[in-house]
């Protein structure tokens, strides 16, 4: 190989090594973020029956959807 092909493949890793570490460093902040705003959001009054009700929807709906038999993986 050329040279100038092998320095133009060089730089197009080194960039490709960056844009990982950036989107893995994204990653974990968006994690963060997402785990405090459960904390806060399990403080708030009402949690414990918003999610009794989240989970009665879930049973209903999966019962509807596997008598419709869509073909859909239902996650239980």
């Amino acid at each position: 190989m050329k040279e100038q092909t092998l320095l133009e493949m060089k730089n197009k890793v080194e960039t490709l090594g960056k844009v990982t570490q950036f989107l893995m460093q994204e990653n974990k902040q968006l994690k963060d973020l997402s785990v405090g705003t459960l904390e806060t959001v399990k403080k708030l009054p009402g949690y414990d029956k918003a999610i009794e009700e989240l989970k009665q929807q879930l049973v209903k709906e999966s019962g509807e959807a596997q008598e419709a038999n869509t073909g859909r993986k239902i996650i239980e």
